[in-house]
């Protein structure tokens, strides 16, 4: 009989919540900007009155994902964990919705690090792990661990290194 395999242990880096709190207080910079514009234009060129309601409900719902957006991020720390054996990849996600993926090492193709700007000033990767099917990523992980989970887990793959 086989043992139960345990729920995944490791966590990402604490700083991958200023990563997303950053990328979102941009995302919704741009998007308040933009509403800012609309908003303007209306105000400026007397559009139909129903224009104008309609921004004001976009601005009222950007607000409280604004809000959300800086919430989510600590939720969202909280509850990612991976682990890695020789027969799996373990991904457990999710802060409304908990999503729990088992990725057998024999079906893994490639994996590979991404590091955009955001995760180079604060010295993380992100891992993406391609089968296939379907694609999974452990978002922010410190350069090091990530470099070396990636070495580990193409060996138990047994993915070969392509020669350029």
């Amino acid at each position: 009989m086989q043992s139960p395999l345990e729920l995944p242990q490791q966590q990402l880096s604490k700083d991958a919540v200023k990563v997303w709190i950053i990328s979102e207080l941009i995302t919704n910079m741009i998007g308040f900007v933009i509403l800012a514009v609309l908003l303007f234009l209306d105000h400026l060129y007397s559009w139909k009155e129903w224009i104008g309601w309609i921004l004001i409900g976009f601005t009222i719902l950007s607000v409280i994902s604004t809000i959300w957006s800086m919430i989510n991020p600590f939720l969202l720390y909280r509850s990612w964990r991976y682990d890695v054996s020789e027969e799996f990849l373990q991904l457990k996600s999710g802060v409304m919705v908990e999503k729990h993926q088992l990725v057998p090492m024999t079906k893994i193709q490639s994996v590979a690090t991404k590091q955009g700007p955001l995760l180079r000033k604060y010295g993380l990767c992100s891992l993406s792990i391609e089968t296939m099917g379907s694609s999974h990523a452990i978002p922010a992980l410190p350069k090091e661990v990530a470099v070396a989970l990636r070495n580990q887990i193409a060996h138990y793959a047994k993915i070969k290194e392509v020669e350029s």
